[in-house]
């Protein structure tokens, strides 16, 4: 189970996430919705280490997360969609998926062991990686370079190293933003299909709300960087407070 416990940052006197306190159990998918700066993205990175809390705990099956770096809470077990800059650009799609796979696999390409161990052992790695690659419609892709990918297919390679990487909660950050019609149904499927698997916890910032009534099994509200309103999602939709930070300020803006 993922845990945050007071969870707080500072940025000089302004309090971007204000001692935010939630569990997240295995099998679950919950959605963390609110107005822009609610600090939804904020209390992401500090989960997945790309901010250093000002106070509280992070702790992922009761082990304690806080201080440590990016790399090592994916070690851990949490995994947050890559920012493409983080990659190989000049590699090919498949290259970079096959790196994820192997970061997560013991085998002969960590032993250096016999040739034929070594290839059979990158076989498999490419075997995977292309069984990803078609998971997330990126197979005719397989061969371009990152650099080269339209922004649609940057996000679904995106994914793809996510699930390369094999973790115990999965973080989606606004997932088909900058996606057309067409693509965004890829991406909400493998969805989908990883909530068909109970030992995986999910975490969605979204702000569409079709696609959370959908796909959350609980809606958890971030307003002023402060916890709002927790629970299923037709409860908190219809609470007052949500229709007044969240659904009511949308209203606003789209008028």
């Amino acid at each position: 189970m993922l845990e945050t416990r007071d969870l707080t940052i500072r940025f000089g006197g302004h309090v971007a996430v204000n001692s935010v306190s939630c569990a997240f159990a295995p099998g679950t998918l919950t959605a963390i919705v609110g107005p822009n700066g609610a600090g939804k993205t904020t209390y992401f990175n500090l989960i997945s280490g790309q901010l250093k809390a000002s106070a509280g705990t992070v702790s992922l099956d009761g082990q304690p997360l806080s201080g440590l770096s990016p790399s090592a809470r994916t070690h851990a077990g949490l995994g947050r969609a890559f920012q493409l800059t983080n990659l190989f650009p000049n590699l090919t799609v498949l290259e970079n998926v096959r790196l994820a796979v192997q970061a997560t696999r013991e085998g002969a390409h960590r032993r250096g062991l016999n040739l034929w161990s070594i290839w059979s052992d990158h076989k498999a790695l490419t075997e995977r990686a292309d069984q990803i690659l078609a998971d997330v419609a990126l197979k005719s892709r397989e061969h371009a370079t990152v650099a080269s990918l339209p922004h649609g297919d940057q996000r679904k390679l995106e994914v793809a190293l996510l699930m390369a990487l094999e973790p115990k909660v999965f973080m989606f950050d606004e997932p088909t933003a900058g996606m057309n019609a067409a693509e965004a149904p890829v991406i909400l499927d493998l969805i989908r299909k990883l909530k068909q698997d109970k030992s995986k916890t999910i975490l969605l910032v979204e702000h569409k709300m079709d696609v959370v009534r959908e796909l959350a099994d609980r809606i958890i509200v971030l307003h002023n960087g402060t916890l709002v309103a927790d629970g299923e999602p037709a409860e908190v939709i219809a609470s007052p407070v949500v229709q007044e930070a969240y659904l009511g300020i949308a209203k606003e803006t789209a008028a």
